[in-house]
């Protein structure tokens, strides 16, 4: 288990990050969100112990991370960092091997590791032969071969293209069901609403949100509906409570309320003459959410 204790840091006069807390239990996928700036990779950069916080505590299991106890940790850092000339096994192997573990260890694991992630390419091709999508792949199999029990991803989907995405989220999935505790960020809210059972919003150093996702979502009301039926756009507009109408191309209407109650009159509305092919009402997605977040602070 992970615990962040009233943790703050600042640079000279800038407060990178204030007073935030949370936990990580065994088994969790925590996601942390926020903007450009947020304080997102200083969080990071003090839990590697890169950085000294000014204060509060960060215990592994409920006490401080010893040097040797870094190496459960598995980092992919936002900027990364391969040696183009030097071979997928043999890096795969050296970064290993920082990590404690043996080259005896490690050289069974590369194959599997790298179906798991289809990766094109050999094992004894050098790094910069390869696709900066497959590339990315071999970090973050550097990242997890040896098996860390916390692992940190900063931006692990950046530049990938929807398969491989997906394939990158089984393999944290994978890492979450065998017990490790993952803590990542992205700025694509969908990966973080799919596979986060919980997560911490930041803006300016500062937590404005946290907890379980979907809890959140619902905390802001079902003021979301995706509507087909016989209802005009101009005939919803109408309806006391609807903030707006937009008119999908694929013909249904996606409305906003502004209280969830309105939802009653809209169904009955709409189903006056009967069946209807849609009525779905939501909470306001993750990344609706964010942009309000956001916005708020800026006011």
């Amino acid at each position: 288990m992970l615990e962040v204790k009233k943790l703050s840091k600042s640079f000279d006069n800038y407060k990178a990050l204030d007073d935030l807390t949370f936990t990580i239990n065994k088994g969790q996928i925590m996601g942390l969100i926020g903007q450009n700036g947020a304080g997102k990779t200083t969080t990071f950069r003090l839990i590697l112990n890169f950085l000294q916080a000014d204060q509060g505590e960060i215990l592994w299991n409920g006490h401080r991370l010893s040097p040797k106890e870094y190496n459960i940790i598995g980092y992919l850092p936002e900027e990364r960092g391969l040696y183009p000339r030097v071979t997928v096994q043999d890096q795969l192997i050296y970064f290993a091997r920082l990590r404690g573990k043996t080259k005896k260890e490690i050289l069974p694991k590369i194959d599997d590791w790298m179906d798991k992630f289809q990766v094109k390419g050999k094992k004894t091709d050098k790094v910069k032969t390869l696709s900066k999508g497959n590339q990315q792949k071999i970090q973050l199999i550097a990242t997890l071969i040896h098996e860390p029990e916390l692992v940190i991803l900063d931006e692990p989907f950046s530049g990938l293209d929807p398969v491989n995405v997906e394939l990158l989220k089984n393999g944290i999935i994978e890492l979450k069901e065998k017990g490790s505790c993952v803590i990542f960020s992205s700025h694509n809210m969908d990966n973080v609403e799919k596979i986060c059972d919980h997560l911490v919003m930041l803006n300016n150093g500062v937590c404005v949100l946290k907890g379980n996702v979907q809890a959140i979502r619902e905390s802001f009301g079902r003021t979301k509906i995706f509507l087909e039926a016989g209802l005009s756009k101009d005939e919803v507009d109408k309806i006391p409570g609807v903030i707006s109408t937009i008119e999908q191309d694929t013909g249904f209407l996606e409305i906003t309320l502004d209280d969830p109650e309105v939802g009653k009159a809209i169904f009955k509305k709409a189903t006056a003459e009967g069946y209807i092919p849609m009525f779905n009402q939501q909470p306001p997605t993750l990344e609706e959410i964010f942009k309000r977040k956001a916005g708020d602070q800026h006011e």
